[in-house]
């Protein structure tokens, strides 16, 4: 495993559509700074139209890390990502300033905080742990949680899965450090720039990019990929975009009904993603708008990051 590297970056987030991509392209490229890919679907090889993938252009101009790491066929975790990202880093003068881009929070996170080590799980402890769900079902699970875990319980997104009331109570009974009270962790003293839009305007881009993504070929894109990788992995399956094609070529769903529900799908994880932000990492928000120029957009983001400054990575 590579060492950690703690550097400076600055870190342009936002959701799905948003712009950013395109707003932290013209600001790497003015200043001649790397970019790092901070997006869970960009890291597979092949998956281009459906996630507007900086093209071999945009890759001319700036020099991009974090894109085409695995083939769709691959699994990928926060783990991986943070051993792309430090290998990325690693061929970076010490001093050269970056640019950490894309909507996929958990990676941002893991640059900014790290990966706290799991410790592996003793068969007798999963062993016990499987035998209280067997005998009480979700309720015993739920009440030794908050007996033994009560963070990891209060932590958990819902407290009525069986897997995830497993996997707190195992990492608990095999001494794994409590997460945080989200009432007491502290924010990030730096904090992330969030690129926000009118909510009308973002839903509009979103459909706009589904007919573009259409129109240039996501559905040859998906046969040519089936071809070539007839098993995915579970993450680039239920890829929003893609898992609708599939259907399409599956012939389940016709083409306007992907279309329509690949839209539906995107504007649901633009809100998560807004949500998600707002209370997992400092941000400061920067809103833009249709009526702004490319060139005032790049402007304003370099105002804030000379207002604020980089954020502190550790990946």
């Amino acid at each position: 495993m590579s060492s950690r590297l703690s550097r400076s970056a600055y870190i342009l987030t936002g959701p799905t559509a948003s712009g950013k991509t395109a707003c932290a392209h013209e600001w790497a490229r003015a200043n001649h700074w790397p970019i790092l890919s901070a997006d869970a679907m960009l890291v597979y090889t092949g998956l281009d139209v459906g996630t507007a993938k900086p093209d071999l252009q945009a890759r001319r101009e700036v020099r991009y890390g974090g894109l085409d790491c695995v083939t769709p066929d691959q699994p990928f975790s926060v783990g991986a990502y943070l051993e792309v990202a430090r290998a990325f880093l690693a061929t970076l003068p010490a001093d050269q300033p970056l640019l950490v881009t894309g909507g996929t929070g958990l990676y941002i996170k893991a640059l900014i905080r790290g990966l706290d080590p799991m410790p592996d799980i003793p068969p007798d402890i999963r062993r016990a742990v499987e035998a209280c769900y067997a005998s009480g079902g979700v309720t015993a699970l739920q009440a030794a949680c908050q007996a033994e875990a009560p963070l990891r319980y209060a932590a958990l997104k819902d407290p009525q899965n069986p897997r995830r009331l497993m996997r707190a109570l195992e990492l608990a009974r095999a001494g794994a450090p409590e997460p945080p009270n989200s009432h007491q962790q502290p924010l990030d003293p730096t904090p992330c720039l969030l690129l926000a839009r009118p909510r009308d305007q973002l839903d509009a881009r979103i459909t706009a990019r589904v007919d573009e993504m259409y129109d240039t070929g996501l559905l040859d894109e998906v046969r040519a990929l089936r071809a070539r990788y007839p098993r995915w992995s579970p993450t680039a399956q239920k890829a929003i975009g893609y898992q609708e094609a599939g259907a399409v070529l599956d012939g389940t769903l016709t083409a306007t009904e992907a279309r329509a529900r690949t839209v539906q799908r995107t504007r649901r994880y633009a809100r998560r993603q807004m949500t998600w932000f707002r209370h997992q990492l400092a941000t400061v928000e920067i809103e833009i708008n249709d009526a702004m120029a490319p060139a005032e957009m790049v402007a304003t983001l370099a105002a804030h990051g000379d207002t604020y400054g980089p954020v502190t990575i550790q990946a």
